[in-house]
């Protein structure tokens, strides 16, 4: 009887696969027949807000090697990524970033200056104003996934029909915390859409380093979660597969994960030095898979833009940045109270004391 039961075939109770969405190919042709439908209008406001992103990301690295700025993580190459999440969603939703979303912050009305002021070490450049809908910069990687899914759960208990993105990048799938929210959503339903900006190394640890999985939305399966891997340099891909994925969270269909391949063009960040693990041979392949390019192939394609309006727009968008600039270090002085004053809701005795004490060293330096 023992033997008969160990020669049963074993039953395939259940089948899964991962599909790959890609519409707008390197050289600027399209799948019209998949493309999203997005007027001549909209792309044009979509490729300069990629633009706008690049020149202020060359800025911030300018300012950086300056001395003016401290480290941060650039948006190089992640331009149709974050534009094109941008776009499918509603003013409304709210974002939940890591630390390399400058550029969709921007579009979610963060000023530039606030920005800059940020990364000089001003906090007040996280003092986010009612309706952005935007959460603050989150350094510890996957974290902030936890905070989407809490978020997401109130919108859920409320009633309402906010929608949130929250962005992660491919090490956050290596951290328990990036399980533990894919898992909580799931189980309770709730309105997040998990974004992973796939560019392929986790600071110096490549992808194949970091997990044996084919691909990382095929990690979403195991909660019964709907997933999608998505050609991250096709802004077309990436509008289509989260606005997809936005409504049916509100829907109340619940989460989505989607991993938006693609590269990570420069160092980690700018305390970084990437050519000590990654060959250049490597870098140059996927410089000429540049997002904003691509775009720019299928607009001239399209006779909507040419090299007079990128001279027009280069020359606007410089103003911009420059403005942003200046804005950002005429800024007067943070008060040396401050310290004390946002430290708790309240002052503790401890607190008060130390600050009367440094009043009274500076009124005596006087």
């Amino acid at each position: 009887m023992r033997e008969e039961c160990d020669a049963m075939p074993k039953k395939v109770i259940q089948k899964f696969e991962v599909k790959f969405l890609e519409i707008l190919g390197e050289n600027g042709t399209c799948d019209e027949n998949i493309k999203p439908q997005i007027s001549s209008k909209v792309l044009l406001e979509m490729y300069k807000w990629m633009f706008l992103g690049r020149v202020f990301d060359n800025k911030m690295f300018s300012l950086q090697r300056q001395g003016k700025l401290g480290t941060f993580a650039q948006t190089k190459g992640h331009e149709a990524v974050q534009i094109g999440a941008a776009f499918a969603l509603k003013k409304e939703d709210w974002l939940v970033p890591y630390f390399r979303e400058q550029l969709i912050t921007l579009i979610r009305d963060v000023p530039m200056e606030n920005i800059l002021m940020y990364y000089t070490g001003d906090e007040r450049g996280q003092q986010y104003q009612k309706g952005w809908n935007v959460l603050p910069v989150c350094i510890p990687v996957a974290t902030q996934l936890l905070h989407a899914v809490g978020m997401a759960w109130a919108f859920k208990l409320k009633k309402k029909k906010n929608v949130v993105l929250a962005f992660c990048g491919d090490g956050a799938t290596s951290e328990g915390d990036f399980h533990e929210a894919l898992n909580f959503a799931s189980v309770f339903k709730v309105p997040v859409v998990f974004l992973c900006q796939n560019n392929q190394y986790a600071i110096s640890v490549p992808l194949k380093k970091q997990t044996a999985s084919e691909t990382l939305a095929q990690k979403a399966i195991a909660y019964g979660m709907s997933s999608l891997k998505i050609d991250g340099n096709d802004i077309f891909a990436v509008y289509k597969g989260v606005k997809e994925a936005v409504e049916l969270a509100r829907k109340g269909k619940g989460p989505s994960f989607l991993e938006c391949l693609t590269y990570r063009v420069t160092d980690h960040t700018t305390s970084d030095d990437a050519s000590r693990y990654r060959p250049i041979k490597e870098v140059k392949i996927w410089e000429a898979r540049d997002p904003i390019l691509r775009l720019r192939k299928y607009l001239e394609k399209k006779k909507l833009w040419n090299k007079k309006k990128e001279g027009i727009l280069y020359q606007d968008v410089q103003k911009k940045v420059n403005t942003a600039v200046k804005k950002a270090e005429n800024v007067s002085a943070p008060s040396f109270e401050d310290m004390f004053r946002y430290t708790y809701k309240e002052m503790t005795a401890e607190l008060k004391e130390e600050l009367d004490y440094l009043k009274k060293v500076k009124n005596d330096e006087k």
